[in-house]
């Protein structure tokens, strides 16, 4: 790889982890290329970037984009994201159902996390599954006055 060609895929880079509210770093040591593949589409579904980078490309560019401190070494597969919850849960689920998937550290909403924090934000609901939740909630009230006064009407007409 030519020093311009590293120069293209570090800015390239830079940019990706500045727009990103996350970047979880794992272990794929022993991972298939069809495992991998599979991480990369259910990523893709769920608008996180998946790319295995050289550790002192990745390092560069991180410390470019101010976010620094991640323990960088071996084999690594990076995912970042605007939607820190998404990467999280990308990560943490391939890691339940592969055994060579480890989430080694991450870098959450510019502070370094831990592999049990990316865990607990992977188990959390989404936005949209919040908002779900909420409706059904406002909604209870005037369902039940609703389920009531057709109760009501029809015990009269009964009458």
């Amino acid at each position: 790889m030519t020093k311009s060609e590293k120069i293209q895929i570090v800015a390239k880079l830079e940019e990706g982890f500045r727009a990103s509210e996350a970047i979880v770093v794992c272990n794929y040591k022993g991972l298939s290329t069809k495992k991998l593949e599979e991480l990369r589409n259910n990523a893709r579904e769920n608008n996180v970037k998946v790319q295995i980078i050289k550790n002192t490309l990745a390092r560069i560019a991180l410390e470019n984009s101010d976010k620094k401190g991640l323990e960088l070494k071996d084999t690594n597969v990076y995912l970042w994201g605007e939607d820190y919850l998404n990467v999280s849960k990308v990560a943490a689920k391939f890691e339940e159902n592969n055994e060579f998937f480890q989430i080694k550290t991450a870098f959450i909403e510019n502070e370094i996390a831990d592999i049990a924090k990316v865990r607990a934000l992977a188990k959390m609901p989404s936005r949209n599954e919040l908002l779900a939740m909420l409706l059904q909630v406002w909604n209870a009230p005037i369902t039940n006055f609703t389920i009531g006064l057709n109760a009501l009407k029809n015990k009269k007409e009964s009458e």
